[in-house]
């Protein structure tokens, strides 16, 4: 597996995301996923699985320096009177002193200015209550704006990304302020799975639409992607992304999968005006 190198940030390419994932699940599954290689890990506050992911990574005997390690800030701790005691108990779940990435969850959802929340990650990283920082569900527009006001740089913008959802803007926007973008979402619901033309793609390197789908994301420069199973079988598949590589040509077949209407996640109140 190779590292995302963004604004001093140096983030493992395949992510192993925790959205919907109860604390059974994650306790059955993640320690196994970390013992497998996987070394990035994905949380938030919203999530309700942060004590859940630091019992596992404790479990999994891979020492916590070794993880590169998510959370996100949810939407109702962006007041300056929330937002660090909300980090605080982050970490006390989390079960550690820091974690290597910080982000604002959804752009939407809250009064506080732009400004002050990107204040509050600031004073996070300032506290060494995170390394780096970063934002999540952002426009290109937005994370523009942002990073325009940030002391520190920001190092990714976390967005839903698979073959049906063409995100050219917010792949130029992060190019062009040295940012990372990190997938989820990459099965779409299960439709990268089932895919024919991932599936052909897949047949002449000996691999599944799905490692098609992964494959393609993080074969693309600064592009991280999550995977998420709830089944142990599942992770050495996933994890076998690196030892292939797609043609141009199969690139550009699967950019072109992309549809007008391919969004699967926009809740209201909480996404912005997309690209």
């Amino acid at each position: 597996m190779h590292n995302v190198t963004a604004n001093g940030a140096s983030i493992p390419a395949l992510g192993f995301g925790t959205f919907r994932m109860d604390d059974r699940e994650v306790a059955d599954v993640l320690p196994q996923a970390l013992r497998l290689g996987f070394r990035h890990v994905d949380t938030a506050q919203i999530y309700g699985n942060e004590a859940a992911v630091g019992a596992a990574i404790a479990a999994s005997g891979i020492a916590r320096a070794d993880i590169f390690l998510t959370t996100k800030v949810w939407v109702d701790k962006f007041a300056p009177a929330d937002f660090i005691p909300s980090v605080e108990d982050s970490l006390r779940r989390l079960g550690t002193d820091h974690v290597d990435l910080l982000l604002l969850h959804w752009p939407g959802g809250s009064d506080v200015p732009r400004a002050v929340q990107i204040e509050g990650l600031n004073k996070a990283r300032a506290a060494g209550m995170t390394r780096h920082i970063g934002i999540s569900n952002y426009s290109s527009a937005q994370m523009r704006e942002a990073a325009a006001i940030s002391e520190a740089s920001l190092v990714t913008n976390q967005v839903e990304y698979h073959p049906w959802l063409d995100q050219t803007a917010v792949l130029g926007a992060a190019r062009d302020l040295g940012m990372s973008v990190t997938g989820y979402y990459a099965m779409a619901d299960g439709k990268s799975a089932t895919d024919l033309t991932l599936a052909e793609i897949g047949a002449r390197h000996g691999k599944t639409a799905a490692q098609v789908a992964l494959r393609w994301q993080v074969q693309q420069p600064g592009v991280v992607t999550l995977n998420k199973t709830a089944k142990t079988q599942r992770l050495p598949e996933n994890l076998a992304i690196f030892d292939f590589e797609l043609s141009d040509e199969e690139m550009a077949a699967i950019h072109a999968l992309a549809e007008a209407h391919g969004r699967i996640v926009n809740p209201k109140g909480l996404a912005p005006t997309w690209d």
